[in-house]
């Protein structure tokens, strides 16, 4: 009598689903890499940090998430009454920090920091005024992030007060998005554009 063997094509068979099985679940580590201009939580990937920046990490990405659009074309820094923040801090990753100190000392009112702090969107709610090494950051990469003002008068306020030699602090760090120079200019009297970020 003839013999069949039946078990070997359900065997190659069982095989095949397996290993379509293990394909379908392997990791994609590339599916959370992003790269600048990418929409993402609440805004567009502004800056990713590099090696030797405060907070880098080789094996998780870090970076700045600037909002869609600028939050003012024109705004004071101050709230009305002079008062030295102590927000001096110029380094990347110092942005929250310094606008919470500025909203802790200058309270309501309409200002470029608060305006920052009370943003909201797409449910995120942590948005800060920059410090000037991290609006520095985003400068080189405003065309692909979008909406920037990038005329001769296009300066953009920064968290980071500037240390008097001789105090109280009456000076902002800004950066113009017409030709990324920076200097200082004084809080008191001046209005400029903002632009809102948060870190990721």
């Amino acid at each position: 009598m003839k013999k069949y063997l039946t078990t070997m094509p359900f065997a190659g068979m069982l095989t095949g689903i397996i290993l379509v099985i293990a394909v379908g679940c392997k990791k994609d580590n590339t599916t959370n890499t992003k790269v600048i201009g990418d929409t993402y939580q609440g805004g567009k990937v502004a800056y990713i940090l590099q090696p030797g920046d405060p907070g880098y990490d080789a094996n998780v990405q870090h970076g700045l998430i600037a909002a869609p659009t600028d939050q003012s074309t024109g705004i004071q820094w101050y709230n009305g009454t002079f008062t030295t923040t102590g927000a001096t801090a110029q380094a990347l990753g110092a942005g929250n920090a310094n606008t919470n100190l500025i909203v802790a000392n200058q309270g309501s009112g309409s200002y470029a920091a608060k305006l920052c702090a009370d943003l909201v969107l797409d449910g995120y709610s942590d948005w800060y005024l920059p410090s000037w090494d991290e609006l520095k950051k985003i400068y080189p990469n405003k065309t692909t992030v979008g909406g920037f003002s990038i005329n001769a008068t296009s300066f953009y306020w920064t968290s980071s007060e500037v240390v008097a030699l001789t105090p109280p602090n009456s000076g902002v760090f800004w950066v113009s998005f017409f030709n990324g120079n920076s200097g200082q200019v004084n809080k008191n009297d001046n209005t400029l554009f903002v632009r809102a970020v948060r870190s990721f």
